[in-house]
């Protein structure tokens, strides 16, 4: 048992190992974030500056519809996936669309679709899933 008298011995080595634990250390150096375009944030503006096709990797054989976004926040140029049947004809140049992460394992990319570790969740506006379903319609700027 430690000492009665020894809280702030017991604290000051239990921070000191945690730099060994390496979320832990990624977290306080803000590595992660440093490396990340969207900041931190959980979602982000961009205005699409192409269409891009996207082919996934063995052992399937598709061609992803993605676009390439430039961000508002800071102008870093990121690759968005549009998910959804037909969800390209939805997207034109210069839109005003919001990305979100993708959801792969430790903010990586999705599935297999390389290098893509961003989608496309509203396009001017409107969701993409609703233009996708026909319940809305796309605002004519």
């Amino acid at each position: 048992m430690p000492g009665e008298f020894a809280a702030r011995a017991l604290k000051k080595r239990r921070s000191k190992f945690r730099w060994s634990y390496r979320y832990y250390k990624r977290r306080l150096l803000r590595l992660d974030v440093e490396a990340d375009p969207l900041e931190g944030a959980p979602m982000a503006r961009g205005i699409v500056l192409e269409k891009v096709a996207v082919e996934s990797k063995q052992p399937n054989s598709a061609v992803r519809k993605c676009v390439r976004v430039q961000l508002i926040k800071n102008g870093k140029v990121v690759t968005a996936f549009l998910p959804g049947d037909g969800a390209l004809n939805h997207v034109d140049e210069h839109d005003e669309v919001v990305i979100e992460g993708i959801g792969g394992s430790r903010g990586r990319s999705m599935g297999d679709i390389p290098g893509v570790r961003w989608k496309v969740t509203t396009v001017n506006g409107v969701s993409l899933k609703m233009l996708v379903l026909g319940k809305a319609e796309k605002p004519i700027r």
